[in-house]
């Protein structure tokens, strides 16, 4: 192995034969395991050297950054440093399953023209598969809105519906008065739309306390709730941005189901509070947004995943003109299973993209 060169992070050109077969059969053995990895497990796993030989090699792997020896262990655990050399040049990256495919084809596929609905699906479908917590950023909406409609479900709850020039309809459900009657309801969609349509919802939202004002006079104050509830679900208030993006997170239970993240649940808690901080994350995936394929961020390589020691591996989604309209995403501990992670991001994103294409963007 070549001699340590600490000016510099290290590379596989400063890696014999011998370590990087060593380093991998590490790398692997705790990606899988979770476990710090020792000298004697090496040596079972089929490197034909003594554990001695092998503890030599391991000490080389440390003093260039690569392993590092938590507590008392004699095992060692790949750095993050460790990592991002293992995924950029020695992983082998395999396709997604048949049935994977499927399913997040048919699980897409049946949205519809939703495009609310897809992007919620996406990443339910990716912490389903993959066990980890996934995220998604809604596209910035600089469409007119086209129609809005409010719509009563049950006593005290109405789903308001958005129709946008670019064909998007989303909806939501948004609490109400239990005295606010389908009628009255009507009233407050006629009022909005003989005020909004043309409007971006930006736009909207910049006027929205002159139009609750006007709601309160001409209809009530029960009404002027609806107006400003209906329109806020938007808004990206409680970590979205001004540009109307929102951040979508999925299986933040998967994180508790890894029984070495169980052993250290305050790292997990710091996982939890980077995961509120979701103005931080849309700027985390709005990185994505500048890479044409998969990409990765391993603990302290983005600060907000530095206090957690945490991985992303996201993918950009784009519309029927190549345009990147956001990101999606898993998130979780450093030892994701890469090989399946990367390649599944990669065609979810993909085929949500596809999706988008369809309904004409």
């Amino acid at each position: 192995m070549s001699a340590p060169n600490l000016t510099r992070p290290a590379s596989l050109t400063d890696l014999d034969r011998r370590a990087r077969q060593i380093f991998r059969q590490i790398v692997e053995t705790y990606l899988e395991t979770g476990e710090p990895v020792g000298s004697r497990t090496v040596s079972r796993l089929g490197v034909a050297l003594s554990p001695a030989s092998i503890r030599n090699t391991m000490q080389d792997l440390e003093t260039l950054g690569l392993l590092d020896s938590p507590h008392t262990s004699a095992g060692r655990t790949p750095t993050h440093l460790g990592l991002r050399l293992f995924v950029d040049g020695l992983l082998e990256i395999g396709d997604v399953g048949a049935e994977e495919k499927a399913e997040i084809d048919a699980r897409l596929a049946g949205v519809g023209s939703d495009l609310s609905a897809a992007l919620s699906e996406a990443t339910s479908l990716l912490s389903g598969l993959t066990g980890a917590a996934s995220i998604i950023t809604t596209p910035s909406r600089e469409s007119a809105l086209r129609h809005i409609e409010f719509v009563h479900v049950a006593t005290g709850q109405a789903l308001v519906v958005l129709v946008l020039d670019d064909e998007t309809v989303e909806n939501r459900l948004v609490g109400i008065d239990p005295g606010l009657t389908p009628a009255r309801l009507q009233e407050v969609t006629n009022f909005l739309n003989a005020r909004l349509r043309g409007r971006t919802l930006a736009e909207a939202m910049a006027g929205l306390a002159e139009e609750a004002r006007r709601a309160e006079a001409e209809l009530d104050a029960a009404a002027a709730r609806v107006v400003a509830d209906g329109l806020a679900v938007w808004s990206g208030a409680g970590g979205g941005d001004p540009d109307g993006r929102k951040l979508i997170v999925r299986g933040r239970a998967n994180l508790l189901s890894d029984p070495s993240a169980v052993q250290d649940l305050e790292r997990v808690r710091t996982l939890f509070d980077e995961l509120e901080r979701k103005r931080d994350l849309i700027s985390v995936l709005d990185a994505t947004r500048e890479a044409e394929a998969v990409k990765l961020f391993i603990g302290a390589e983005n600060p907000v995943f530095a206090l957690s020691g945490s991985a992303l591996v996201a993918a950009p989604y784009v519309d029927s003109q190549k345009r990147v309209l956001g990101a999606l995403g898993v998130i979780g501990p450093t030892r994701l299973n890469y090989a399946r992670v990367i390649p599944m991001v990669d065609y979810t994103a993909r085929v949500l993209g596809r999706l988008i294409e369809r309904r004409g963007g």
